[in-house]
């Protein structure tokens, strides 16, 4: 099983941060290995989305329910793809009403050995960089650090 833990502290508010996590179909606009993102149930505080992962010639789509807490979490389970495992937690904590504190926490577990050995360096590598990919997002949509 391979985990990932990664934070930063970012000078945008747990809102704004939840808000862009939350926003899984805008995720082809600056994730470059997302070949696609599209919710397919939402209820209350549990959206149900499937993710396509289009990197170094890896092609997989994957779902998972996320059940949210508004500006403070959204916890990750999978429904179906090509993982055995997978779950996680996204946590935001505000730090001030214009700094947080984010943090994403993921494991997973690749299904088919053969498949393994391509998809889990590809999916460590793009689940290390996706608190920095959010933080640019949000330099991006709501200006340049002070």
């Amino acid at each position: 099983m391979t985990a990932i833990h990664r934070s930063a502290i970012v000078p945008y508010s747990a809102h704004e941060m939840f808000e862009l996590v939350a926003d899984i179909p805008s995720y082809p606009k600056f994730l470059p290995w997302c070949g696609g993102a599209r919710i397919i149930s939402a209820q209350g505080d549990e959206v149900v989305a499937a993710i396509d992962i289009a990197y170094s010639g890896v092609h997989r789509t994957f779902s998972t329910r996320n059940l949210l807490q508004r500006d403070k979490m959204m916890e990750i389970r999978l429904l179906e793809g090509p993982f055995s495992f997978l779950q996680g937690f996204w946590q935001f904590k505000a730090l001030d009403e214009h700094s947080s504190k984010i943090s994403l926490d993921l494991e997973f577990e690749v299904a088919n050995r053969i498949v393994s050995l391509a998809l889990t360096p590809v999916f460590s590598n793009i689940a290390n960089q996706l608190v920095d990919r959010f933080h640019r997002r949000a330099v991006e949509l709501h200006g340049s650090e002070a």
